[in-house]
C-alpha cells in the first residue's frame, strides 16, 4: 500500500504498542515493532495472529488477507530496524530517561524526515523533542487502550512542532478509521487530563471511607452511565501509571486534586498495581485476570443488618419531573402513594404526566395494560400535605433549596404518624440540616434518585449522624422493592456521584477558558476516549447551567479547596441567563421547541 507514511516502526511492544502495531498493519501499513525483550516480541506477534484468526472465523477479513497482514509486521530488538521508517511511534515506559535515551539513539539512525511521535500521556513531549536533534519533527501521538478498538487518539504539539508534521499524522489517523483530536502539550492533554484528576478524587473518596469501593463504583456507573466505575479502572489503568500522570499533572498545576491520593502511593509501593499485579483497589483471581474474587473487604452477602420497618404507603410531596418520576417507581412497584403538591390542580396535573409516562410503556411493550391501570390506580393526588397522615414513607422531590425543604419537613413531622420515615431527595443540601426542622431527625434520611427516576438504577442512601439503624435498613429494603440500587454514603456535599462528577465538568470548563482545546474536541474526546455517554459540555446543558453553579458552590464551600471553585466562564454564563437547553443557549445554541 503505497501511502504517505507507508512504513512505521513501533518502539515497546507491550499491551499498547501491540495494539497500535495491529491497527497499522491492518490498515496496509508495513509496521516495523522493536522491542528488547525476545518474549514480548513473540508475544506481540501471538497477539496479531490470534485477533486476526478471530476476524476470519467472523468472516471479516479473508484467510489471503489475513496472511498480508502478518506479512506486513516484523520484529526486531534493535533500534536500528527503524532506519527505514517514515514515521517512529514510541510506546515505551513512562520515563523520561528511557524515552529521551530511545530520541537520543533514533536521532543517529533514522532519515531528517522521518516523525519521531511519543505516545506518552504524562510527560512533556515540548521536553521531549528539545533533547531530539529534529524538534521540529517530534509530536504526541496518545492512542487509548485497546488501541484496535478506541476511535480517539491525541495529536499533540509541542512549541516546536512544525505543522506538516502535525498534518502528516492526522490524516494517518483520520486513515486508520480513528478521530484524531488536536491538542497542545501538558500532561494528561485532554482525555487523561479530565479523567485522572476524576480517578483521584474517587481514590480519595475511598480512602477517607467516605464510602466502600463497591458503592463507588456503582454509584458512577449506574449514576453516570460509565463502563466502568473509577476504582475498577484504576486497577485496569495500573496504580503505578495513574500515580506517574498524577505526579505530572500537579508538577504543572499545583492544583491540589492533581495531587496523588496517598493510597495510590501506598498500594503501587506494595507492589499492588491493579489486575496486572492481581491486586490492586480489589483482588483479582490472578495476575492479568479481569475477574474479581472475594477478599476481606466484600461485603457478607447476608450481613447482620437490623429489621426495617414496614412500608405499605408512600407520600411523595411535589409536583414536578422528579416527583412524578418517584411517584411512579413506588406505583408500580405496588406501593399505594399520595401525590401530594401545592394546590389540587398541580397534583392533578403530576398525576396526568405520569399516566402519559404509564401510557408511552406500553407502547413500548415495556409494561402491559393491566399494569398501567393497577399503578394509575394506586396514586392519589392530594392538594395538601394533611394527605400523608397515614403514610409509611413519606419523600419529598421539591426545590432545591433549604429553607423550602425546611419548612416542609417541619410541616411533615405535625402530619406523619409516629414512626413514619421521612426521606429527602437533595442532591448537594446537608440532610442533616433538614432533619434538625423536626422533632424526630433520627426518622429522617436522604434518597437521592436520579432523573429520570423511572429508568435510573441508583439511588444514594444518605444517612446522617442522627439516623436511626432501622430507617437505614428500611430504606434500603424499600430501594430493592421498588428494583433500585442503593449506594450508602455520608451527609456530605455532593454524596459520591456529585461530588465526583461536577469537579470533572468544572475542569473542563477551565480548559475551554484557558483555550486549550473547544468544545467539541473536549467533548468528543471523553466520548471516543474515555467510553462517556455524553461529553462535559452536552451534560452541562442537560443538567441546567444554573443547576450546575449552585453544586459548584456548595462543594466549594464544604470541602473549601481553591480547585474547585466555579470556573468564572460558568458564572458568567449564568448571569448571562444562558442556562442550557431549557433556555435554549448554554455552552451551545439550541433550537427553540
Amino acid at each position: 500500500m503505497d501511502t504517505p507514511l507507508s512504513t512505521i516502526a513501533v518502539v515497546g511492544l507491550g499491551t499498547m504498542g501491540t495494539g497500535i502495531a495491529e491497527v497499522l498493519a491492518r490498515a496496509g501499513h508495513e509496521v516495523i515493532g522493536i522491542d528488547v525483550s525476545d518474549t514480548a516480541a513473540r508475544q506481540a506477534v501471538a497477539a496479531l495472529e490470534a485477533s486476526t484468526a478471530r476476524a476470519v472465523r467472523r468472516e471479516r477479513i479473508t484467510e489471503e488477507e489475513r496472511g498480508d497482514v502478518l506479512a506486513r509486521f516484523r520484529t526486531f530488538a534493535d533500534l536500528r530496524a527503524a532506519a527505514e521508517a517514515e514515521l517512529v511511534i514510541e510506546v515505551v515506559p513512562e520515563s523520561y530517561e528511557i524515552k529521551q535515551q530511545v530520541f537520543r539513539e533514533l536521532d543517529e539512525i533514522v532519515s531528517p524526515t522521518t516523525i519521531l511521535a511519543t505516545g506518552t500521556n504524562a510527560l512533556s513531549v515540548t521536553r521531549l523533542a528539545a533533547e531530539s536533534l529534529r524538534p521540529e519533527r517530534v509530536l504526541g501521538l496518545h492512542f487509548f487502550n485497546p488501541a484496535p478498538a478506541m476511535k480517539l487518539v491525541q495529536v499533540v504539539s509541542s512549541v516546536l512542532t512544525a505543522p506538516p508534521a502535525v498534518e502528516a499524522v492526522t490524516a494517518l489517523a483520520r486513515s486508520l478509521g480513528k478521530e484524531p483530536v488536536a491538542v497542545g502539550d501538558r500532561p494528561g492533554f485532554v482525555a487523561d487530563g479530565l479523567l485522572f484528576g476524576y480517578l483521584n478524587q474517587a481514590a480519595a473518596m475511598y480512602e477517607a471511607n467516605y464510602a466502600s469501593r463497591e458503592d463507588i463504583d456503582a454509584a458512577m456507573k449506574l449514576g453516570c452511565g460509565l463502563p466502568m466505575g473509577p476504582l475498577a479502572l484504576l486497577d485496569l489503568i495500573g496504580i503505578d501509571t495513574a500515580r506517574t500522570v498524577l505526579e505530572a499533572m500537579y508538577a504543572e498545576s499545583q492544583d491540589r486534586l492533581h495531587a496523588p491520593a496517598p493510597v495510590l502511593r501506598q498500594l503501587s509501593d506494595a507492589g499492588l498495581a491493579g489486575r496486572k499485579s492481581g491486586r490492586g483497589f480489589y483482588t483479582y483471581e490472578e495476575a492479568g485476570s479481569r475477574r474479581v474474587v472475594p477478599d476481606a473487604l466484600t461485603p457478607s452477602a447476608d450481613g447482620t443488618a437490623v429489621a426495617g420497618r414496614t412500608v405499605r404507603s408512600v407520600g411523595v410531596a411535589g409536583s414536578g419531573t422528579m416527583a412524578s418520576g418517584i411517584a411512579e417507581v413506588f406505583a408500580k412497584a405496588g406501593y399505594d402513594v399520595v401525590l401530594a403538591a401545592r394546590s389540587q390542580e398541580k397534583a392533578d396535573t403530576a398525576k396526568a404526566r405520569i399516566a402519559k409516562s404509564l401510557e408511552r410503556s406500553v407502547a413500548k411493550g415495556r409494561l402491559t395494560a393491566e399494569a398501567r391501570d393497577g399503578a394509575l390506580a394506586r396514586i392519589t393526588a392530594a392538594g395538601s400535605l394533611d394527605a400523608f397522615a397515614d403514610v409509611d414513607l413519606a419523600v419529598e422531590a421539591v426545590a432545591e433549596d433549604l429553607a423550602v425543604k425546611q419548612q416542609l419537613f417541619g410541616t411533615l413531622d405535625k402530619v406523619c404518624k409516629p414512626g413514619a420515615v421521612l426521606a429527602t431527595t437533595t442532591s448537594s443540601l446537608p440532610v442533616v440540616a433538614i432533619a434538625r426542622a423536626t422533632s424526630r431527625p433520627q426518622d429522617v434520611i436522604g434518597m437521592h434518585f436520579f432523573n429520570p427516576a423511572p429508568a435510573m438504577k441508583l439511588v444514594e442512601v444518605v444517612r446522617t449522624v442522627l439516623t436511626a439503624d432501622d430507617v437505614h435498613a428500611t430504606v434500603r429494603e424499600v430501594c430493592g422493592t421498588v428494583r433500585k440500587h442503593p449506594v450508602d454514603c455520608g451527609d456530605r456535599a455532593g454524596f459520591i456521584v456529585n461530588a465526583l462528577l461536577f469537579p470533572y465538568l468544572n475542569n473542563a470548563i477551565k480548559m475551554v477558558e484557558e483555550h486549550y482545546a473547544t468544545l467539541d474536541d473536549i467533548d468528543a474526546a471523553m466520548k471516543l476516549g474515555g467510553g462517556y455517554p455524553m461529553g462535559p459540555f452536552e451534560l452541562l446543558d442537560v443538567v441546567g447551567l444554573d443547576v450546575s453553579l449552585a453544586i459548584e458552590k456548595v462543594l466549594h464551600s464544604e470541602f473549601r479547596d481553591p480547585g474547585l471553585a466555579p470556573a468564572p466562564l460558568l458564572e458568567h454564563l449564568v448571569a448571562a441567563g444562558c442556562l442550557g437547553r431549557k433556555t435554549g443557549r448554554g455552552f451551545r445554541e439550541y433550537a427553540r421547541r
